[in-house]
């Protein structure tokens, strides 16, 4: 199976946001941005939402996915959506799909996962592969350059009930705050491109 994780030596810097916070967005959006900048100028930017709308707690990647493709995105491409979700059983598939249509790309892996109480609700972006399944204990190849967690509720004790009765509003609430983020963090590479692309012609 192709490989997705980074081939040279780059580290993404980590954050961990609150969803309910008013600037959550911003803070999101602006440390996205940090990330791409840090790419190879050449490499798509393809954005690997996991999970399944099979269990309400799993479905955060899809709706995240499925919200990103209701928008244009410029510099973005999705895998993941409500319709066409990303999980367990064909993940292999999607990622040698990715890797054959992309030539080396940056991955942002997207997904839930359980964990403390006091953490639930947070958002976390971090450097290197995301590893699905490992919260209900499932081995699944691991993915990303680097990576997004929504904390949707509390693991630790029988993690597939947890996620199945997981709160939809709070799993939609998160979704709209990451997406918000990736679309704001693309137009600004946008932008970015065109300046360099004006400032290479003077």
């Amino acid at each position: 199976m192709s490989n997705l994780n980074p081939s040279y030596p780059v580290s993404y810097p980590s954050i961990k946001v609150e969803h309910r916070n008013d600037n959550a967005v911003e803070l999101l959006a602006q440390h996205l941005y940090h990330c791409l900048t840090l790419r190879s100028y050449d490499q798509d930017v393809v954005v690997l939402c996991i999970g399944t709308d099979r269990s309400t707690g799993d479905a955060l990647g899809p709706l995240v996915g499925t919200k990103l493709k209701d928008q244009y995105l410029h510099k973005m491409h999705v895998y993941g959506t409500l319709e066409e979700p990303v999980h367990a059983v064909n993940l292999a598939e999607k990622i040698e799909l990715i890797t054959h249509t992309h030539q080396n790309p940056l991955v942002i892996a997207i997904d839930a996962c359980l964990g403390q109480y006091s953490n639930v609700g947070s958002i976390h972006v971090a450097d290197g592969p995301l590893k699905p399944g490992a919260g209900v204990k499932k081995e699944l190849p691991s993915v990303g350059s680097f990576h997004i967690t929504g904390i949707v509720n509390v693991g630790g004790f029988m993690e597939y009930f947890v996620l199945q009765n997981t709160r939809l509003f709070l799993v939609m609430r998160m979704a709209e705050v990451i997406a918000a983020s990736l679309k704001y963090a693309d137009t600004q590479l946008l932008k970015a491109e065109k300046r360099y692309n004006t400032f290479s012609l003077d």
